[in-house]
């Protein structure tokens, strides 16, 4: 009668030799459930957070804008779209809408143009690079409240003695005073170089990373087929490489400058110099003075935010923004 060898019994209970061992599946959360949970346990408190201070707000201030809210946030008595009709018909509004244009119409171009050829700048030289960068994007850091007051009480303050008026000194001109009238617009060049100083150096990172991820080979190939450096391979080159963060930046530009609101606040005298005052200073005026009219508020900083969202979406459908790289 056969028997069976003990070596025969033994290889049934055992893996072939020269096999991997069969890894343990690790235990917790799996599957289809565990991904699901792990998903809102990381975006559910971002989620909330965007809810409560976000959308809320929206909602709430859609409502009180519908609403009779002059000295309440709790309004009882609806008056439609009459809040609306009142700020597109006030004069300081629209006024502000006015010197938005204007302060946007400068400062865009001006920090584009800037913080491009600070990147191109930093991205050239061979020594100190890091020096450079973080010298040009350490305003960033700074508060818009201080660098504001330096600009008033330091630079820009209207005496003799005043930093500017000392440099104009120098070459025999007389002092100005910068803030003090709207005729000439003096505080326009107060405003816009400070909102330079401040932001330039972020704008400047920006272009900076896109510089590069430029490949070399395509300055390699140009030099090959006679292309000068300098302008020509920036113009062809260097320039339509950068098409995706332009339009980024541009569109950054535009927002921010909607939203202007510390410098002219701080500048001109805590809103009280008419002639030069944004949509968010007379909104918070207009909320937060001496009627407390939240309903005419609160319609117009709807009226203000769905003009930033066409103005953006026009913006972006003429610079081709989330468009693919042509071929």
């Amino acid at each position: 009668m056969a028997t069976t060898t003990p070596t025969h019994s033994a290889a049934k209970g055992r893996a072939p030799r020269g096999a991997a061992p069969a890894r343990r599946r690790p235990r917790g959360l799996g599957g289809s459930r565990g991904r699901t949970l792990n998903f809102w346990l990381f975006t559910g408190p971002f989620l909330i957070g965007l809810i409560v201070f976000v959308y809320v707000p929206i909602g709430w201030s859609l409502w009180l804008s519908l609403h009779n809210a002059q000295g309440t946030v709790t309004p009882t008595e609806f008056v439609g779209l009459g809040n609306y009709a009142d700020m597109l018909g006030d004069g300081d509004f629209v006024d502000s809408l006015v010197n938005f244009t204007i302060f946007a119409a400068i400062i865009v171009p001006i920090t584009y143009a800037l913080s491009l050829t600070l990147a191109l700048l930093v991205h050239r030289i061979r020594f100190m690079k890091a020096f450079f960068r973080s010298v040009f994007f350490l305003p960033t850091a700074c508060s818009f409240v201080v660098a504001s007051l330096v600009w008033k009480m330091s630079l820009f303050n209207g005496l003799r003695y005043g930093m500017m008026n000392t440099v104009l000194g120098w070459f025999g001109i007389d002092s100005v005073a910068w803030l003090a009238s709207p005729h000439p617009p003096w505080y326009w060049l107060v405003i816009c170089s400070a909102r330079l100083w401040l932001q330039c150096g972020f704008y400047m990172i920006l272009f900076l990373a896109a510089l590069q991820n430029i490949p070399r080979e395509l300055y390699e190939a140009a030099a090959v087929d006679g292309a000068k450096s300098g302008w020509q391979t920036f113009r062809h080159i260097t320039l339509p490489q950068l098409r995706a963060t332009s339009v980024a930046v541009v569109l950054l530009l535009l927002i921010a400058a909607y939203q202007a609101f510390d410098e002219f606040y701080n500048i001109l005298d805590e809103g009280r110099a008419t002639w030069g005052r944004p949509p968010l200073v007379d909104l918070y005026l207009q909320a937060l003075g001496a009627n407390q009219d939240y309903g005419h508020a609160s319609a117009g900083a709807l009226i203000l935010a769905l003009l930033i969202a066409l103005v953006t979406l026009a913006q972006g459908r003429f610079l081709g923004f989330g468009r693919g790289d042509e071929k």
